[in-house]
């Protein structure tokens, strides 16, 4: 995250672009890439709305996520950590490249597959207390304890933390707070600091200690590392699971016959994820980028030194990509959706996001196949987060 607000009015745009994505004309076939006033001090930047010009940004090198660099001059406005500032997901190659690597040796399919059984058997305890005929709302009873309960599960974080980690990062996400936000970085980098600590004197098998143990030749993860790169598997390991979860479940109830297909044939989940991916994504706009040097996208010219954000939500639903994109269609070919990204910086833990996904809403479709929502779904709220979307409640009938 960057300091200050320097690139808050084009975060706010992404997002509100995001919320009105099927509404009026199509800003991304006519500006697909636009410039947007960011910051107090009226800095120039550029939003980004159309797919090809979303995924050809992702991908370029000539765009920086280097945020301690593109900050080092200004004035510091805001305390969050250097864990976060500092992280691998705001980092250039070579140092992201190292650190990938390091963290791809640990953070294997492999484990992620293992899981399966964890995942199954939380989803199911979760499931157990959904009683009828009382609303369930099934952010807070699904949506968000699952992902939690996995990622903590796959770091070694004890099931007595969890309910603090689960607050500390809904507070990281906290729009328009930024003494909360900065509060949150600091709480989460003692935390994790103290975890790490105490997983060097009484090691165990989950994946901190495995990162704690990885090796590249005579390179290893240093102290500062460990801490940062934990705090980022913690929170992007599943506040954007959650999201996508409970936007998935709302988006199958608002389409009744796609809801129907996958009744009969809830098995079917897992060959649905990338359109349900696509036309939910749970991350709304990609994190901060800017230019190195002189570039062009979409036929735009931009200088060095231009901040640019991704709208990944709003280029998922680019009709020049996909047509009729506002509607969810199960039979549609999704595969290059761009919710996990693209590029070097592809989400590391597509996988598991996947697992925990296809786990919990074939399990719903199964144990509760006349679920039906609780409340009108233009009454729904959504949770005013940072980068990502998600649902802040979503009550059910089951």
């Amino acid at each position: 995250m960057p300091r200050g607000r320097e690139v808050g009015t084009v975060q706010e745009s992404a997002s509100s672009r995001q919320e009105t994505h099927g509404q009026g004309g199509s800003p991304r076939r006519d500006e697909p890439v636009r410039a947007v006033r960011s910051g107090p001090a009226g800095r120039t930047g550029h939003l980004v709305t159309g797919y090809t010009e979303a995924r050809q940004a992702l991908g370029d090198p000539r765009l920086s996520k280097d945020t301690a660099a593109f900050f080092a001059n200004a004035p510091a406005r805001r305390r969050l950590h250097p864990a976060v500032t500092r992280s691998m997901l705001a980092s250039d190659p070579p140092r992201h490249s190292r650190l990938r690597k390091l963290v791809t040796g640990a953070f294997t399919t492999g484990a992620v597959a293992a899981l399966r059984p964890f995942v199954e058997q939380v989803t199911a305890a979760l499931l157990r207390r959904w009683h009828s005929p009382g609303p369930v709302d099934a952010v807070e009873e699904l949506a968000m304890p699952l992902p939690v309960a996995v990622i903590c599960e796959l770091l070694g974080v004890p099931a007595s933390d969890r309910a603090d980690v689960r607050r500390w990062s809904a507070d990281l996400f906290a729009a328009g707070r930024p003494e909360v936000i900065d509060a949150a970085s600091h709480t989460l980098a003692d935390y994790m600091a103290g975890l790490v600590a105490e997983k060097r004197i009484r090691s165990g098998d989950g994946l901190l200690d495995r990162l704690i143990a990885a090796r590249d030749g005579a390179d290893r993860l240093s102290e500062e590392e460990l801490v940062s790169l934990g705090v980022l598997l913690l929170v992007a390991g599943h506040e954007t699971t959650t999201h996508f979860i409970g936007s998935s479940l709302l988006a199958l109830l608002q389409h009744p016959a796609e809801l129907a297909l996958l009744r009969r044939a809830p098995h079917r989940v897992r060959d649905v994820l990338d359109e349900l991916l696509r036309h939910s994504s749970p991350v709304s706009t990609a994190t901060f980028r800017f230019t190195t040097q002189p570039s062009t996208l979409g036929g735009t010219d931009l200088p060095p030194g231009c901040p640019v954000q991704v709208a990944i939500g709003t280029a998922n639903r680019d009709p020049g990509r996909y047509p009729s994109p506002d509607r969810l269609d199960l039979a549609r070919d999704a595969s290059g959706h761009l919710a996990f990204g693209h590029g070097i910086h592809r989400c590391l833990g597509a996988p598991l996001a996947r697992l925990e996904g296809e786990v919990a809403l074939r399990m719903v479709l199964t144990r509760f196949p006349d679920i039906r929502p609780a409340v009108d779904p233009a009454e729904l709220e959504w949770r005013p987060t940072r980068l990502v979307r998600g649902l802040a409640a979503l009550p059910v009938l089951v």
